[in-house]
């Protein structure tokens, strides 16, 4: 449900709702456009001997990275308002490792926001609750501290998320639940056809895609995910605003405006900024200063080395009753 400062926040929101560009959604359609055809480009290039393997790879990551970011605005119901029709535009997994179907029931998850950060009932939780953590060996420990750092996130963050996404699809295997049986089969056999078309046709080595470029997209994904989210007793304050640059803003889509992006959910990622700058410090208050004014660079210079928070949860709740295990953690 949106959620709106007072009758003139809900007034002027509406207002850019109506006009041209949301009511035709051209940027979503344009970006789609960029993505796949700079994919296809790219792929062509490298068959043609036109770019070589090593010039094309730091191309393929961004765009794999701005897939993942195309298929989260897709599954918030842009550009149409047809699900089966986004769901076909953001299936292809250029980036490999998670099913779309999986990341949209997930995220959709995640947009409860009184259990934001609780592990267990929030699916993209950074934290664990603490009786669990007690249980853990030490290496696993060691895992999850550097999760919380901005560059041993980047290198365990890929890792942690893909086995946890293949541990959850296993004992829901194992535990009868087999409604995901045929996503995840016809998200195999797409990976096999991609993996294959671009070995065979492309010359570009399905092993190579796989640890140079999709592994490395999702490193660069895991960066917006870092500090989006803190535990904090009241729910919005539990959301930030990252005041990235002009770069990091259009590769995420403006979802470092992560606490407008809550509120309002439904509104695509063009118009996050504009909102976000009509009540800036009516959100800087909402989200108890949470509030990243030097952008990602910002999030470096103080987390490259040093966790950002803790690893368990504070809250007494979340540490008595939920497992960790028990959701699929996708880096969205």
């Amino acid at each position: 449900m949106a959620e709106y400062f007072d009758a003139d926040h809900a007034r002027d929101v509406a207002a850019l709702q109506a006009g041209f560009t949301a009511r035709t959604e051209w940027p979503t359609w344009l970006l789609i456009a960029a993505v796949y055809g700079g994919w296809s480009a790219t792929v062509l290039l490298v068959r043609n001997h036109t770019l070589p393997l090593a010039g094309a790879t730091p191309i393929f990551i961004l765009l794999c990275a701005w897939h993942m970011s195309m298929q989260h605005e897709l599954l918030h119901g842009h550009p149409t308002s047809y699900g089966w029709l986004n769901k076909m535009m953001g299936y292809p997994p250029l980036a490999i490792w998670f099913p779309y179907t999986l990341y949209r029931d997930t995220h959709l998850e995640h947009h409860r926001d009184e259990a934001l950060t609780l592990p267990g009932l929030d699916p993209e939780s950074n934290y664990v609750p603490g009786q669990q953590w007690q249980s853990w060996p030490r290496w696993r420990r060691a895992m999850w501290h550097a999760r919380k750092r901005f560059v041993s996130r980047m290198l365990v963050g890929p890792p942690m998320s893909a086995a946890a996404v293949v541990a959850a699809a296993w004992r829901a295997l194992r535990d009868g639940d087999r409604r995901y049986i045929p996503m995840w089969i016809a998200h195999g056999l797409s990976v096999c056809f991609l993996l294959f078309v671009l070995d065979r046709w492309a010359g570009i080595p399905w092993w190579y895609y796989l640890l140079a470029v999709t592994w490395p997209a999702l490193s660069l994904a895991t960066i917006r995910s870092l500090y989006e989210h803190r535990a904090a007793p009241e729910p919005k304050a539990r959301i930030v605003i990252n005041e990235a640059g002009h770069v990091m803003r259009l590769l995420f889509l403006n979802n470092n405006y992560h606490l407008v992006h809550h509120d309002l959910p439904a509104l695509p990622w063009y118009l996050l900024g504009r909102v976000y700058r009509l009540r800036q410090q009516d959100y800087a208050r909402k989200c108890g200063y949470f509030v990243i004014r030097g952008g990602y660079g910002e999030l470096l210079r103080r987390y490259a080395w040093r966790a950002t928070d803790a690893v368990v949860h504070p809250f007494d709740a979340a540490n008595e009753t939920h497992d960790v295990q028990g959701k699929a953690q996708i880096p969205a």
